[in-house]
Order: structure tokens, then sequence, then C-alpha cells
């Protein structure tokens, strides 16, 4: 069975680290379109990062760049997306999703119909 699986949330003070991590099983991630999505009660869900396939390009929305880093690991077949220099604001509920694409840029990435997404990993920024 093919999915994606989100790890690495938790509890982290405002100015804090977590790294997430997104896992797959069955496919193999370089052939795909690797996105990271958030959704805060009672918001829209928020397109937060890509990484192209092959890992060629990256593209960030303007509230996390400069604080979040999207990174692959093609030998665990996982994506990560560091997210360093925490805010309140960055409090959701995390999502990586896949889109099997052989272009290079990624930056359509908040309109594509995507092939898997995963269930979620709670990110809590609170003193």
């Amino acid at each position: 069975q093919s999915q994606l699986v989100e790890s690495g949330g938790g509890l982290v003070q405002p100015g804090g680290s977590l790294r997430l991590s997104c896992a797959a099983s069955g496919f193999t991630l370089d052939n795909y379109h690797i996105s990271w999505f958030r959704q805060a009660p009672g918001k829209d869900r928020e397109a937060v990062s890509c990484s192209s396939s092959r890992g060629r390009s990256t593209d960030y929305a303007e509230s996390v760049r400069g604080r979040f880093t999207i990174s692959r690991d093609n030998a665990k077949n996982t994506v990560y997306l560091q997210m360093n220099s925490l805010k309140p604001e960055d409090t959701a509920v995390y999502y990586c999703a896949a889109y099997l694409s052989s272009y290079a840029y990624c930056s359509g990435y908040v309109y594509y119909e995507y092939d898997y997404w995963g269930q979620g990993t709670q990110v809590t920024v609170s003193s």
C-alpha cells in the first residue's frame, strides 16, 4: 500500500525549532513534487513549501521564507521540513503531499491535484 506518513510534530516554545519528516512507502519520492501544507483551527489550508522532483528546486510561502527549509533524503525516501524561529502563528496540523511530475519547478504547488496525502502531524508553538 502506497502512503505518506508524517512525524516530528510536538509542542515547542516560541523561537524554538522542530523538524518534520514525511516518509513514503510503496513509491519513490524522487519522482514526485513534495509539498507541505498546514491548517490551523478555523482557518483555510495554507501551502507552506515544496520540493520539486529530484530536488531540483524549492519554493516557500512568504510567511515561512527564511525560517523553514525543505530537504530530501533519497536513501530514506523521506522529505523533511526544518522549522526554525517558530512563532505562535505557526501552530497548525502539518501535512505532506506528493504529486507525480517530471517538471523541474514546483511553483504551482498550491494548485496541484496531489496523488498522496499524509495523515498530518500537530505542531503547537506556545510558551
